[in-house]
């Protein structure tokens, strides 16, 4: 047979023996499908259809992008793109991917950008202005932009309030939170910061251990700078003191 290999094309066929001799005692799923809609018997792969005209330059020149697939695009790709640009830190936000039955998308009215039962995100933006510009002629994009971002603002203010109120209140009934965020971080920082000021006195005393030995202060660097001063050498023991 060579290098190719026609055995996926009797599947069918082979099925069928098993089931006239009794093997399978039940056909599979796909028996019908493919007895009804059989693979192509052709192993040569052709040209696709183009969705847009490209000239050619030469008749005799082999296409380089022959079986290259076309782009899809959408019309919320442009919008967002926009919008995270402009908010990055929206990415770093968790999402919740889950879906009842895959049909929520259909149960959605974008005429509010706050969707019962959903998680209101960055997507929201998104569907939000592409409903203002199809049901708004009189916007913009940038109006549309404009005017998703600011209820999305004024929604993420409203959700950190009551975040806020909540917190005070499990606090007042003696709720106990343990450290924030912050506070965390600023431990790790103080932790980084005292083994850098360990390994930068090893470095100087490495370096030079007769300035690391030598006591430090403001009046021995004066006395150091004033020995130095030429009047202060040439006058009396007595001035010196």
């Amino acid at each position: 047979m060579g290098r190719y290999n026609f055995r996926p094309h009797q599947v069918h066929q082979v099925a069928t023996q098993l089931l006239a001799t009794e093997r399978l005692k039940t056909a599979p799923t796909w028996y019908d499908v493919i007895g009804s809609v059989p693979p192509a018997q052709t192993l040569v792969r052709t040209q696709p259809i183009l969705h847009q005209d490209r000239t050619r330059r030469s008749r005799t020149r082999k296409p380089s992008k022959l079986f290259q697939p076309q782009n899809i695009t959408y019309e919320e790709d442009s919008l967002r793109k926009e919008f995270f640009s402009d908010h990055p830190w929206e990415l770093a936000r968790p999402r919740i991917v889950l879906e009842n039955d895959g049909k929520d998308a259909k149960r959605t009215d974008w005429g509010r950008i706050r969707q019962p039962g959903q998680q209101m995100n960055g997507e929201s933006v998104v569907q939000r202005q592409m409903w203002l510009l199809h049901n708004r002629p009189d916007l913009s994009k940038a109006e549309a932009y404009d005017q998703a971002r600011h209820e999305f603002y004024e929604e993420r203010l409203q959700e950190e309030v009551e975040r806020r109120i909540a917190k005070e209140e499990a606090l007042a009934t003696g709720a106990y939170f343990g450290k924030s965020m912050l506070q965390i971080g600023m431990e790790l920082e103080d932790k980084v910061y005292e083994v850098w000021k360990d390994w930068a006195a090893k470095a100087v005393a490495s370096a030079d251990p007769t300035r690391a030995s030598a006591p430090r202060g403001f009046d021995n660097d004066a006395r150091a700078e004033s020995t130095n001063d030429p009047e202060i050498i040439s006058a009396p023991e007595e001035l010196r003191l």
